[in-house]
């Protein structure tokens, strides 16, 4: 499968009707979906989708999967994804470390790598050590369509250029995108950390339409969802929630600001103070579902995932005392009340996982959103 993600150079998958009845090819899964449904829920006829199945097939993307018992007539014949035909690589560059994952066309994970990294080590040895990580996942010879890569920000995911990220200004305009595309041979897309991961926790079956991602990690940052589709902003920086001014005369943070989220929450969790973390936490959390009026706060990054029940309910708790949320511990609860308009549910992903049986893994969730920056154009996403 050859796509050059400048301009999805792929004749079947070109067509937007096309990208229609591949997304319902994915979220099917295993099960498959036949034409008659394919019909129904993309509006098209069954002529068109005929057409569409069979190039989809030739193509090798799509195969039938046996049948189903019809209500009146022959049993229909039903179709699903060949997440085999293609393969995404993720790559989340952290401060201190270097995590890549090769997923197939449907995002399940193949393979995961993890090894340590300096992001202060400069340009040249950072972007070393992701080519030789990206060499190991795809060594075996997968179809490879694209790699798509995640790093703090501020940075222009148009112009695949990262800012000036929190404590290594050196990183400020330097030309990531294309400079990894050269070494690598393949096309590659940069965003912010926390919109990869927002774009992946999105296209689960079932995700909420609008939602914050907030990540603690080395850092803290937010990816929104609004209207199933991640916010952005005319200049790519929306989401910076870490380096929102909650204390006037608070403590001098990196960002060169002053009582920023990041750097309180981040000195309560260097003192070991989890609880005071959380309700720091909870206060940023409070700010976002006041402004957007979001379904649903998932929680994660590696801070949170060390002590999930210790952040999920020192959010909900901070935002129950404030009336704008009922406590909620799994992600299918959570989703039917916020659809219910019962309140805003609030979750960390390990518990989400974990109780609710999703997809993707915590610790891992901008690895893997980042191999959606490749993979959720074909989808018409």
């Amino acid at each position: 499968m050859k796509t050059d993600l400048g301009g999805v150079n792929v004749p079947v998958l070109r067509h937007h009707n096309a990208a229609l009845v591949l997304d319902l090819l994915r979220t099917a899964g295993e099960p498959g979906i036949s034409r008659l449904e394919l019909a129904e829920r993309t509006g098209l006829t069954p002529q068109a989708v005929s057409k569409i199945t069979a190039r989809l097939r030739a193509e090798g993307l799509a195969v039938e999967a046996g049948h189903r018992a019809s209500t009146g007539g022959k049993p229909r014949t039903v179709l699903r994804l060949v997440a085999s035909a293609g393969y995404a690589v993720g790559v989340h560059l952290d401060r201190d470390e270097l995590t890549t994952v090769l997923t197939d066309l449907a995002g399940t994970v193949v393979t995961r790598r993890r090894r340590p990294l300096d992001l202060g080590a400069g340009a040249g040895p950072v972007l070393d050590a992701v080519t030789g990580e990206v060499g190991a996942l795809t060594a075996g010879g997968p179809d490879v369509i694209g790699v798509g890569v995640a790093m703090p920000g501020p940075l222009d995911h148009r112009a695949g250029v990262p800012g000036r990220v929190t404590g290594f200004p050196e990183w400020d305009g330097h030309p990531v995108r294309e400079e990894l595309a050269r070494r690598l041979g393949l096309p590659v897309v940069l965003d912010k950390d926390t919109n990869a991961a927002a774009l992946g926790l999105a296209l689960r079956p079932g995700a909420p339409g609008s939602f914050a991602y907030v990540h603690l990690g080395t850092g803290l940052g937010a990816g929104l969802v609004l209207g199933g589709a991640p916010l952005r902003g005319d200049r790519t920086g929306a989401g910076e929630l870490g380096h929102q001014t909650v204390q006037l005369d608070g403590p001098p943070c990196g960002c060169g600001g002053c009582g920023c989220l990041e750097v309180l929450c981040l000195a309560a969790v260097g003192r070991g103070e989890l609880a005071e973390a959380a309700r720091i936490l909870g206060a940023g959390a409070a700010n976002l579902v006041r402004l957007l009026d979001i379904d649903q706060v998932l929680l994660g990054g590696r801070v949170v995932l060390a002590a999930p029940g210790v952040f999920a309910d020192g959010v909900r708790e901070f935002l129950a005392g404030l009336g704008l949320t009922t406590p909620v511990s799994v992600a299918a609860e959570a989703e039917a009340e916020a659809g219910a308009g019962a309140g805003v549910g609030v979750e960390a992903d390990a518990e989400a996982e974990a109780e609710a049986g999703a997809e993707v893994q915590g610790g891992d969730a901008v690895a893997e959103g980042a191999a959606w920056l490749i993979l959720a154009p074909i989808f018409g996403k």
